[in-house]
């Protein structure tokens, strides 16, 4: 890489660990810029994954404190983002490189629906409970640890847009804050990527000088994305998931 390539994934990393830690889809701000070094497109999908870990580790440090009392919830969730995110891993190198290209924008156009309509749908869910003398899960029950499951298998093979897809399944299926979703949010990217990266360690081809320019300043947008996340109300933070969402959908779509 020139020194000029090595700033702009220094400055793509910032971004990602950045928009990461506050809705998701980093790896669309830092998979093109690979790419554009010359990278091939499996490649550059694993030195991402591998230098985005610092990145999801700030971010989930960033946000500690919406982390408390979570712990049973992220244990049990954290195991099945762990085997969806090795099955993943495992695509990727299994399957050709197009395979996601058709379900990947209607699974994110999907998820972005689910997000404008949480309020309303967990209004209604919460009014079924009610009439039927029931509450809410801890830990939203089989269905979200499946969700969350197949979602981390997609964040697994590439990674962009998972966490919208966590917080519109977490935003169904928990009575909890997006505060504090988007922190679980964060810490299952960060499990997901991290299974991923110690896959490919061992199988498959990486640049190493992507990989620290990523980490660093992944790990720097990290700390930047829990200030910036944290301050924001959960009616913004739906319309910035929203907007990141389908510039996403866009992005992919033209690829």
């Amino acid at each position: 890489m020139s020194i000029w390539e090595m700033l702009a994934v220094l400055a793509a990393g910032v971004g990602a660990g950045t928009i990461n830690t506050i809705v998701g889809s980093g790896t669309l701000i830092t998979f093109p810029v690979l790419l554009a070094t010359g990278l091939p497109p499996v490649t550059a999908t694993v030195s991402n994954a591998l230098g985005l870990i610092p990145g999801s580790i700030s971010g989930a440090i960033g946000y500690r404190e919406e982390l408390t009392g979570q712990r049973r919830r992220i244990l049990k969730l954290s195991a099945g983002a762990l085997i969806g995110g090795l099955t993943g891993a495992t695509l990727l190198l299994a399957l050709p490189s197009t395979a996601f290209e058709t379900i990947v924008p209607v699974l994110v156009a999907l998820a972005l629906v689910l997000v404008i309509l949480q309020p309303r749908i967990s209004k209604a869910v919460q009014r079924r409970r009610e009439h039927n003398g029931t509450s809410a899960r801890p830990d939203g029950g089989p269905l979200l640890f499946v969700g969350l499951m197949l979602a981390s298998v997609y964040g697994g093979y590439f990674t962009a847009a998972q966490g919208i897809i966590y917080l519109s399944l977490m935003g169904m299926l928990l009575d909890d804050t997006m505060q504090r979703l988007n922190a679980v949010k964060n810490v299952l990217a960060a499990v997901v990527n991290s299974i991923a990266a110690l896959f490919f360690l061992f199988v498959a081809d990486f640049d190493w000088t992507a990989v620290v320019l990523i980490a660093l300043g992944s790990a720097i947008g990290g700390q930047i994305g829990a200030k910036v996340g944290r301050r924001l109300s959960p009616r913004f933070l739906r319309i910035l998931i929203v907007v990141v969402g389908t510039a996403a959908i866009v992005q992919l779509l033209l690829r």
